[in-house]
């Protein structure tokens, strides 16, 4: 069996196949998480995208899960939030088989408790690898049974009953899916009256023959873009591989800030349920905290990462989360991430705004600061450089730091701005976000911490 250690993630299982990840290995998880995740509820809901490898993949690992005695329920093709959805509405813990946004040769698993818990490195998956350490027993003398359900229709009208897009004046939408899994939920959810829906590469293809699945990189909006231009779109849709992200783009083809977007639907959210708190991670736009006060909701700051962001807002009670990546988290969806609610709420604010405006200037309000977007930098010592960092940023004149996720430096007076460096999990990297008043302000500050990341002299910020 495969080497487990490079295949545990932070968050999920994923790695090279057959190299990485093969089928005995894929059994031996699913062993191991029908003992860790199914103790008590007797079953499992396994779902996977459109690589190649997935159906493969995933019938080993539910051929593991019943060799544990516990039953597996098969939901086939779906998006990861679909699948969240079936873990949510079913009350069973889950397997997502995809590497989202990751090349052709990546396979992988996200899992989940019932009501779509996340598990993480800390929260299952070491418990999982010791069990399989420690050897994979026999099968048990009932072996689980395998039940095969179509979630898609159920998916859809759960959806539709937490964001309704109402009356008002008909859109156009050019939705990009990239050949994931888009491609087989946005037929189901965005076909409603008044919606036009302009496909691109919505076959399902884990080869991703037009474009890498991956929409943060601006490479990959190009086409997107282009579309929403020629058909006078009112805007444009793209998600990654697995649909669990989504990225929008205005009238104008422009790329709309996952900050932005993050402020209009918490402006929403709050709308609905009054003095909420709101979620969102600490590279995000100082324009959300500011904006969620602004309408009565309590903002609520917390670290990257999807694990950590479902855990504040049970904690909190949040209504809502959003993150810079593009990842949107929603209370009525178990706290679970959902680029497709994500998408219903930009669509809906869009068709219930009575000025008629577009979306460039339905966003205006929410998009005040400049921002640098995330510029990695390769580095011999992390910690040694953010040191560096912190001595010379760090003590001058209103200016305060903290430590909650790398540092944040942050300038209280004239002019505003802050900067954020964080150390990647696998990399030698520092990721390096960047926020000022204006444009100028902003580059002036990236380029001065750029200097000093990188060992070209002192900033002056």
């Amino acid at each position: 069996m495969r080497d487990l250690v490079p295949i545990l993630k932070a968050y999920d299982i994923r790695g090279v196949v057959p190299d990485e990840l093969d089928d005995e290995t894929v059994r031996a998880i699913g062993w191991a998480a029908a003992h860790v995740l199914a103790d008590g509820s007797g079953a499992m809901v396994v779902g996977h995208d459109m690589r190649p490898t997935s159906p493969q993949l995933s019938e080993a690992f539910a051929d593991g899960v019943t060799a544990a005695g516990v039953d597996v329920v098969m939901a086939g093709l779906t998006s990861t939030d679909q699948l969240y959805y079936a873990s949510g509405a079913l009350g069973l813990p889950g397997a997502m088989f995809t590497a989202s946004h990751n090349p052709a040769r990546y396979n992988g698993i996200k899992l989940c408790r019932s009501e779509a818990a996340p598990v993480g490195y800390a929260t299952g998956l070491a418990e999982i690898k010791a069990l399989i350490d420690d050897g994979v027993d026999a099968p048990v003398a009932a072996r689980g049974r395998v039940e095969h359900r179509d979630t898609l229709h159920d998916y859809a009208a759960h959806l539709h009953s937490l964001v309704d897009l109402g009356a008002g004046r008909p859109i156009t939408v050019v939705v990009d899916a990239g050949n994931g899994m888009a491609g087989h939920t946005v037929p189901a959810v965005l076909d409603l009256p008044g919606l036009t829906v302009v496909p691109l590469y919505f076959e399902l293809d884990g080869t991703f023959p037009n474009h890498e699945a991956n929409p943060i990189d601006p490479a990959n909006l190009v086409d997107l873009r282009a579309a929403v231009r020629e058909h006078g779109a009112d805007l444009g849709l793209a998600f990654d591989g697995d649909a669990d992200r989504c990225f929008v783009v205005d009238e104008r083809g422009e790329p709309v800030s996952p900050s932005a977007l993050t402020a209009l639907i918490a402006v929403r959210e709050l709308g609905r349920v009054p003095g909420s708190s709101v979620v969102h991670n600490l590279i995000t736009s100082k324009a959300v905290p500011e904006i969620i006060a602004e309408h009565g909701g309590t903002p609520v700051r917390t670290r990257v990462g999807h694990s950590l962001i479902k855990q504040t807002m049970a904690e909190t009670g949040a209504v809502f989360g959003g993150e810079h990546s593009g990842h949107f988290y929603f209370r009525d969806f178990w706290r679970a991430d959902s680029g497709m609610l994500a998408a219903l709420h930009t669509l809906a604010a869009l068709r219930a705004d009575d000025a008629g405006r577009p979306l460039s200037q339905l966003l205006t309000p929410y998009e005040r600061y400049a921002a640098s977007g995330e510029i990695n930098s390769t580095v011999a010592d992390a910690e040694a450089v953010t040191a560096r960092v912190e001595e010379t940023f760090g003590k001058a004149p209103d200016v305060v730091t903290d430590r909650l996720d790398g540092l944040t430096v942050e300038h209280t007076g004239t002019p505003m701005w802050w900067f954020n460096l964080r150390p990647s999990n696998t990399e030698p990297l520092l990721r390096l976000n960047v926020e000022g008043a204006d444009r100028a302000v902003m580059e002036r500050v990236r380029d001065d911490v750029l200097r000093v990341v990188r060992g070209q002299g002192e900033g002056a910020a």
